[in-house]
């Protein structure tokens, strides 16, 4: 079956009988797309109660149509039918229990109120409209997990289409207008938008991290030295980070000057020792930090204020709360703004290449092959690792977990993918004493493919934008790539987030953010899977410290298990 698009169609009579029939058609369209039961059964309840009140509300000798299409991975259903107008999804309180005597139920009641509660539950995968004497319902049974990926890509690519038609023709004052009053205050406002968040995304991420392990005495033996394998890590990810944009030096200056004035770039610096770096670290107050998005201040205020909450006795479990839920509260207004990635995308990729052109992309692209040369690198590094450290093969390894990397690479989140790697873990014969921590921890603490993104995009685009890099700012750049890729939230778009305040801190321009935005969500991919990846080595040479690896089934070769549908269906 074609993966990318998929119609199938069939009309039945609003008869008992024939939608007895028609759930009976939709259940083999929904099969023939793929989907996992669970997904079928909860698409089925909802057709099942579009469809009693379609025949219910519908005109006399109406027929319904019943369509089920799947693109680029994501499936729906439409169901229409002439008839009058109904309300799908009813209100809460239409549905209550409060006033429902179970003595004497009445078979009418139970079934309204649990059709109510089907309706109401689904309501967000469901849409329905009432045009033209016709109703229409469409249900999302499965949402690809790269819809926001081809989004925006496709928005990328339509910029560059768009930018390149309008370079191509000579309009140089249309442009201008374009460009000036709609493309730049659009991406203006996205970057206003993002610049706010910045600041208590980072600390409220990095507290609430510091308070899950704010007593070393419960991670033990085993939890030290996990967390000091993925310390090393890190650190060897900056390493590898710097060394990668050292040695293909990605990043044109030129790109940059069309967009802001040389003069202006060229004057900001960090020209600063290091022990000026160490003495800033600590603010004079508690909220210049925010407001300036000082990223080594906001890491400093974090970090005491995660251990002092341990420690105030009888209110540390309400700070503790207060701290998670201000966490939550930022990661969502992060999670509503980077939905609108799409649009600033398009604005900005068609503002960049109607006033830089085709030179800018072409850099961007030397800045993703950095990135990736970087990713290679650590993943060889990983292996050399699981050899020396772990004395074991690393043929083993690469061979079990290469079909797990393609799944979280497709997730693009490390929160998303612990699952998947504990199902990896097990697969590989690690203890589940071992995996059980390791994993959940790496997902916060252990992110090497974020640390050289940030290395390698920060240093190229403060090149770009004339930034000169001091011995003082690589020292400064360190110590928050390593914090900032610790306390990096797990939604889409972090990254994006973390090179913002890096860049901050380097006196880049915020606007610099623009060049890169267009391809981040492939960037987070990749970010994830080499995350997912150094998470999964650090607990197989740990486990193989701790005698907690069954060798046998590390070097067995097996058949199914490696195979990403057998893993997802053990996941779920």
């Amino acid at each position: 079956m074609n993966p990318w698009y998929v119609l199938k169609k069939t009309v039945i009579d609003t008869t008992p009988e024939a939608i007895a029939e028609g759930m009976d058609a939709i259940r083999e369209m929904l099969n023939g797309c793929g989907l996992k039961p669970a997904d079928i059964n909860k698409a089925e309840l909802v057709a099942e109660e579009t469809l009693s009140e379609m025949a219910a509300h519908a005109d006399q000798g109406a027929k319904i149509t019943l369509s089920v299409r799947m693109f680029l991975k994501t499936v729906t259903m439409e169901i229409r039918c002439n008839g009058q107008e109904f309300r799908f999804a009813p209100a809460e309180s239409d549905f209550s229990w409060s006033d429902y005597n179970p003595d004497d139920p009445t078979e009418e009641d139970m079934m309204q109120r649990l059709h109510g509660i089907i309706a109401h539950s689904f309501a967000k995968e469901v849409k329905y409209k009432h045009t033209g004497g016709c109703n229409f319902v469409k249900i999302v049974a499965i949402r690809s997990e790269r819809t926001f990926l081809y989004h925006t890509v496709g928005a990328m690519l339509l910029a560059i289409l768009v930018g390149l038609l309008l370079s191509s023709i000579n309009m140089e004052g249309f442009n201008t207008l374009l460009n000036t009053y709609l493309l730049v205050p659009v991406k203006t406002v996205y970057m206003n938008a993002l610049k706010a968040v910045v600041a208590p995304v980072v600390f409220f991420s990095i507290v609430s991290c510091i308070v899950r392990f704010s007593d070393p005495s419960e991670l033990g033996r085993v939890g030290g030295r996990i967390i000091l394998m993925y310390l090393f890590t890190t650190l060897i990810a900056v390493a590898v980070g710097f060394s990668a944009f050292y040695l293909f030096q990605p990043g044109n200056p030129m790109n940059a000057l069309g967009t802001v004035d040389v003069s202006s770039i060229t004057s900001k610096s960090m020209e600063v020792s290091i022990k000026d770096v160490i003495v800033g670290i600590v603010p004079s107050n508690f909220v210049k930090p925010f407001l300036e998005s000082n990223m080594l201040q906001l890491i400093f205020l974090a970090v005491i204020c995660g251990i002092a909450t341990g420690m105030i006795g009888k209110y540390s479990d309400m700070v503790k709360d207060l701290f998670e839920a201000g966490n939550d509260l930022f990661l969502k207004i992060t999670t509503i703004i980077i939905g609108f990635m799409p649009f600033a995308v398009f604005c900005s990729i068609t503002s960049m290449m109607i006033t830089t052109g085709v030179k800018t992309i072409i850099s961007v692209l030397g800045m993703f092959g950095t990135f990736l040369f970087g990713l290679a690198c650590m993943m060889s590094i990983y292996c050399l690792l699981i050899l020396v450290i772990g004395r074991i093969n690393p043929l083993h390894f690469v061979r079990k977990y290469v079909p797990t990397m393609l799944q979280v690479f497709s997730m693009a989140s490390s929160n998303a993918s612990i699952p998947v790697n504990m199902d990896a873990c097990e697969n590989l014969g690690i203890s589940k004493k071992i995996y059980s921590l390791s994993i959940p921890l790496g997902a916060t603490l252990n992110m090497d493919g974020t640390c050289i993104h940030l290395g390698v995009f920060a240093l190229a685009l403060a090149k770009t934008y004339g930034i000169p890099v001091t011995g003082a700012t690589l020292f400064s750049m360190s110590i928050s790539i390593i914090v900032l890729s610790m306390g990096a939230p797990g939604v889409a778009g972090a990254g994006l987030i973390c090179l913002s305040v890096l860049l901050e801190q380097m006196g880049v321009p915020l606007e610099a953010i623009g060049l890169v935005m267009g391809i981040d969500s492939l960037l987070g991919m990749f970010r994830c899977m080499s995350n997912c990846l150094g998470d999964v080595a650090v607990s197989t040479i740990v486990a193989k410290q701790e005698g907690a690896l069954d060798m046998e089934k590390y070097n067995h070769s097996t058949s199914g298990s490696n195979d990403p549908v057998h893993q997802l269906s053990m996941v779920h």
